[in-house]
């Protein structure tokens, strides 16, 4: 993302959404998550520098409405704005390029989730369906902590949490989409819970 916007591209930007009429910061962190279908959405600490450069250049203004600062383009933006209007046409190219690559990305890490999880469900499945058919262990002590089968299940838990945690990590998911990661954990874990009930 901040190869779309080095280099003043969002400042111009800005000055794009606000041409379309006047807006708070937070309207404009919506518009731009919009833009980018919900995977990408700059923070106020972003935003607010770059509204308060504009306002200190004289391409746009504010009044206070509600509590907020509302900015609204001046004549000196829509000059700009039609100076730099051939970089504008390029920087919506490359927005449009930049959402197609992040949409792809994150549909491969949605597959890649998925298939994990169908995976994790069927091994769950399989341990269910042996538990309940193989004669439960005589009454003891848990398996010793050098047990091979131990082993293997601390084997496989970390391998799964570096998968997961490097799938996640490397696709700047969305709020909504950490969420639903989160939910898909919860629901193996209790899963396992009821199978070790």
């Amino acid at each position: 993302m901040t190869a779309v916007f080095s280099h003043g591209r969002l400042r111009l930007y800005l000055l794009k959404l606000l041409d379309d009429g006047p807006r708070h910061g937070y309207e404009l962190i919506r518009l731009l998550e919009d833009r980018f279908l919900g995977l990408y959405a700059p923070s106020a600490g972003t935003i607010y520098p770059r509204l308060q450069r504009l306002e200190v250049e004289g391409l746009v203004t504010h009044t206070a409405a509600g509590g907020r600062k509302v900015y609204e383009i001046t004549e000196a933006g829509r000059a700009e704005l039609r100076r730099r209007a051939d970089e504008l046409a390029t920087l919506e190219s490359d927005i449009t390029a930049s959402v197609q690559d992040l949409s792809a990305l994150a549909g491969e890490i949605r597959t890649e989730v998925r298939g994990s999880v169908r995976d994790l469900k069927r091994e769950l499945r399989e341990a269910a369906r042996q538990a309940r058919w193989e004669r439960p262990p005589p009454p003891g002590p848990a398996p010793a902590a050098g047990s091979p089968l131990l082993a293997e299940f601390d084997q496989r838990l970390a391998a799964f949490t570096v998968e997961v945690g490097g799938l996640v990590r490397a696709g700047r998911l969305s709020d909504n989409q950490l969420r639903t990661a989160i939910r898909v954990l919860d629901g193996a874990l209790d899963g396992l819970r009821r199978l070790l009930r």
